[in-house]
This record gives C-alpha cells, structure tokens and sequence, in this order.
C-alpha cells in the first residue's frame, strides 16, 4: 500500500472509530450531483495514474482520481476508447467518479453502459479494509459481481481506489446526419424503426433549438462502424428523413464531433439554464415510450431512453407520475442554484423492498455509515 492510500485508510479508520462523516471528492466535477454533501472532505486526488494498460487485450487499470480526459488521451495513441463515452464536465472529471455517479453519454444506448465496461476494483471499505473486486478479463465473476454494484452507488459504500476498464477499437468510419423541422414523435418513431434495421446507428439527439431563426425541431444522428456500413446507410437514413417532410443533411465531421463532445459534456446551449428557479430534470424512459405532453422543451437522447428538461421543484409530481405511468423514473439532476438541500428529494423514491437492499449493502460495507451520508438518499 503506497503512501497516499495508507493515509486515506487511517483517516477512515479514524472516521470510522469517532463516527465521523466523510466527503469524498476526487475533483469535485460531479458535486452538484445528488442529495446534500456532509462530513469532512476526504481528497482523493493522490490516487491518480495509469496502474497498467494492456492494448491487445483491451484491458486498462486506472486509479480512481485519473481524470477521464487523460485516460482517453492514452487510448487514442492506440486507436481505442471508452465507447460509452463518459461525460468530462470540463476536463476535470475522474475515473472513480465516473463509476460512482454511473453517468453515460450519447453512444449509451448502443455501446451500453459504464456498469457494461468495469472488470474489476479496488475499494476501501467503512472498516479501512482493501477489498478486490473482479479482476482484468471478462469471464471472472463467480457469485455476486459486487464491481458493478458500485457504479452509481455515489461512493456511499466505500472509497474506490483502482479500476479495471473494458476498452474498445475506435470507429473506423463515422458520419452525422442532421435533419430539420421533424417532430418529437416522428423523430422516436423513426429512431425505433432504425433500430429493428442493420443499422450502424450509434448515437441520436433530438432537440428544439432556439439557436435556429426560426427557432426549430431538429434531429441528430450519428453513425459509426465500418466505411462500407456507413456509407451504406447515409443515404438511405437521409431518404427516410426527407420523406417526413425535414430537411435532412450530412455535417462536416469537425463540426459533428465538437457537437456530440458538447451534447456528451452537457455544454449545449439547452444545458444552460433558461431562469434561475427550473432545475434540470433527468427522464430515463423505455426507448419505445412516446412522446411526453409536458410544457417544457426537451433535449433527447438514446433513441427515446433519456430525456432532459427544465422544470420548476414543483413539477415534481406531474414528471414523476408521467414517468412512472411509462416504467420509467424521474430524478432532478441539477437543482436550482437557491434551492435548499431539502427542498425535494433528487432520485425517485425507493419501493420498500428496494430500500432494505440498499441499507443492508450500507450496514455491510459501510457499518458505522461515514461514506457520503445523505448523497443518494436522505436516510443512507
């Protein structure tokens, strides 16, 4: 155990003896995510570095304060990637919190998830306790795969301190096609065709934009894969478009890409908050639910799987029985900037079975509670 983890697991030890609340914080990136922040800030930072990286096996280990962007600048020289492509918030944005918040971006719903990607782990528990996790090759699970419980577990279970990542070969060819004046319910119900087709649909973006004189509906799609696929689709996806009525065009592929890194950051002009009380609102629905009638612009991805709104802590109730009515849930994920702590729960409430869960993984891993009390709900 190196320095800067044999101090982290005394200050937990400590912590854990005087039942001491902990904070934990790689670089803050993510701290407006979730319910309110308690305990003393215990800096992850020390934990950074690629620990091993084995390209012809798809195989990277990092540590969890390494932030995403450098990782992903090492991939590149090898012509790989995190194909779920992880949201950066400016570049600051770490490896151990990208597991801990669970949070994917555009290539979601085709690449999968970063629960799809994690091999393996390292983490110290409530006890001051190294415990590995997994390991470095798929097949290594036997019982229960406690690596992936952790993604989205907002480090309230314990202190992630090394990673194991599934990598992948980036795309060979990749095209973008825009298409404007094309309805939110066309738009899905041409996404959910696309996706019974032998298509090398990869990402999708629906979005009123104001940006546009008229203001208008657009559609984005991205596709990827290998040349022949690619180029085999573009026309015929833009035939399908303009026969809704859009007018439908393939991007320059600098201006594509600085888009979808915008849209994957959350950097959009839509992300920016129109009032100072709506609070950005997280929909995550069955891709094949139809359009919502609420009032208040959407930006969607995931073919229908993720929707973002702005919205007001007292649409609470409408949103989350709308969602709930479809199987799916609504949570706010950025709260407006004088809201109290208080003021709404952040994730949908937990059913009673699921609730016993998750405190019972809390007792476990975490007995004397210290972790990150109250970020993913008010009693954990």
């Amino acid at each position: 155990m190196d320095s800067s983890l044999a101090q982290i697991a005394d200050r937990v030890r400590a912590a854990a003896a005087d039942r001491a609340l902990l904070r934990l914080r790689g670089s803050g990136s993510k701290d407006f995510y979730g319910e309110s922040l308690q305990g003393e800030l215990l800096d992850l930072s020390g934990l950074n570095g690629i620990s091993s990286y084995e390209p012809t096996e798809l195989v990277v280990t990092v540590r969890a304060a390494t932030p995403v962007a450098e990782l992903e600048a090492v991939l590149a020289e090898k012509g790989q990637c995190l194909a779920f492509e992880p949201p950066r918030f400016g570049g600051a944005a770490t490896c151990g919190g990208m597991v801990a918040a669970g949070l994917s971006g555009p290539a979601r719903a085709s690449a999968g998830a970063v629960r799809d990607y994690v091999l393996g782990l390292v983490l110290l528990n409530g006890r001051g306790e190294l415990l590995t996790f997994g390991g470095q090759v798929i097949k290594n699970v036997a019982g229960y795969d406690v690596s992936r419980l952790m993604v989205g577990a907002l480090g309230t279970l314990g202190v992630l301190t090394e990673i194991s990542l599934k990598v992948l070969p980036a795309a060979v060819a990749e095209a973008t096609l825009m298409c404007v004046g094309i309805g939110q319910q066309a738009a899905l119900d041409l996404l959910n065709r696309w996706g019974g087709l032998p298509l090398p649909l990869n990402a999708s973006c629906w979005v009123h934009d104001d940006s546009l004189s008229p203001a208008r509906d657009c559609l984005f799609v991205r596709l990827r894969g290998a040349v022949a696929a690619v180029e085999a689709a573009c026309p015929r996806m833009l035939s399908d478009l303009q026969a809704l009525g859009g007018a439908a065009s393939r991007m320059d592929k600098v201006q594509a890409g600085a888009d979808w890194d915008a849209c994957r950051d959350q950097s959009l002009p839509f992300f920016h908050a129109p009032a100072p009380d709506l609070g950005l609102w997280r929909l995550s629905l069955p891709q094949t639910a139809p359009a919502l009638d609420l009032p208040y612009a959407q930006l969607i991805e995931w073919n229908g799987g993720q929707r973002w709104l702005w919205a007001p802590l007292t649409a609470q109730g409408p949103l989350r029985q709308a969602t709930a009515a479809l199987g799916g849930t609504a949570a706010l994920f950025r709260a407006p900037p004088m809201a109290s702590p208080q003021a709404i729960e952040r994730f949908s409430p937990l059913s009673g079975p699921l609730a016993q869960i998750h405190q019972r993984l809390k007792a476990e891993f975490d007995p004397a509670g210290i972790f990150n009390r109250g970020r993913m709900y008010p009693d954990l």
